[in-house]
């Protein structure tokens, strides 16, 4: 029997994850430092409720679940904060401590969740696995990277299976009020202005739903290593609040050019995705598109 333990299952990705799991049989045991509500109720998942901040707690959560499987999603991830937070530190010492006592209960295979602050930023190619350097210019991206490096290392020691998915940006139910679709979407449906960027910068995003069934299909392959993401296309941040805008009916409320740019962000970051489509075999369900009109509609219900 595959069972797998699930950190961050009450996140935003965490979500997404759990009836994806359940669906390829697995036996899911899903942590989480609070209880979960109604909205995170799925068939055949076991709730469990620690800090995995704190090694007895970890270790004893572990030996009681004894999981075949470990899909490692929790971090630090205030926004406006994550980025420069020595709480990143820590996170980096729980990952270890997990990674030890899924060890010492024979644990199998672990996919842990990396990002693309580890990578070095400026150039406008595609950021690739094997060929762009990890040079991070954050606290965040360079914490990420340590936890990366120590388990390719501990996992090689210890023969586990392992790999690191490098997360681009996500968008979809459950994300932060003050990210960037979902302030957009929440100012548009309450008829009140979306203040915004330039909106110059190029990214790479993908729904939410498609994040966690590429973690879920990577947790169930044989791949090793980092593998972005991603959907592997640049999209304008203009672009995406315009389509926001469209959607809602309300493009006269959105304010470009009413907030400053984040400095030290690169102009252009995207993925390349072959790793994932390639190796793991696998492919976004939703475009663009239909990401934003499902996270509208979601966003409608929960105002």
């Amino acid at each position: 029997m595959k069972k797998v333990l699930l950190t961050g299952a009450t996140g935003f990705i965490g979500r997404h994850c759990l009836r994806a799991l359940a669906d390829r049989g697995y036996e899911v045991h899903a942590v989480s430092s609070r209880e979960a509500n109604s909205r995170e109720a799925v068939a055949n998942v076991v709730w469990r409720r620690a800090d995995v901040l704190d090694r007895a707690q970890t270790f004893a959560l572990v030996e009681s679940v004894r999981p075949t499987h470990l899909l490692h999603l929790a971090w630090y991830a205030v926004p406006g904060r994550y980025w420069t937070s020595t709480e990143n530190f820590r996170w980096v010492e729980s990952g270890l401590n997990l990674l030890q006592a899924f060890a010492g209960v024979g644990g199998r295979r672990v996919v842990a969740a990396g990002t693309c602050a580890e990578y070095e930023w400026g150039d406008d190619a595609p950021c690739s696995e094997s060929k762009t350097p990890p040079r991070p210019a954050t606290l965040y991206g360079a914490c990420k990277h340590a936890a990366h490096v120590m388990l390719e290392a501990y996992a090689a020691q210890e023969r586990l299976s392992a790999a690191w998915g490098r997360l681009f940006f996500l968008y979809g139910p459950w994300e932060h009020p003050s990210r960037l679709v979902a302030s957009v979407t929440r100012s548009l449906l309450r008829g009140e202005a979306a203040r915004c960027s330039s909106g110059r910068q190029v990214r790479d995003f993908l729904y939410a739903e498609d994040v966690a069934s590429a973690f879920v299909a990577l947790l169930d392959s044989e791949v090793e290593g980092a593998v972005n993401v991603a959907s592997g296309r640049g999209v304008t941040l203009k672009e995406v609040v315009e389509k926001v805008g469209e959607k809602v009916g309300r493009p006269d409320l959105i304010e470009f050019g009413a907030l400053p740019s984040p400095k030290g962000e690169p102009g252009v970051l995207v993925a390349d995705v072959s790793r994932l489509r390639d190796e793991v075999g696998w492919r976004p369900r939703y475009d663009l598109d239909a990401g934003l009109d499902r996270t509208i509609e979601w966003w409608r219900g929960a105002l």
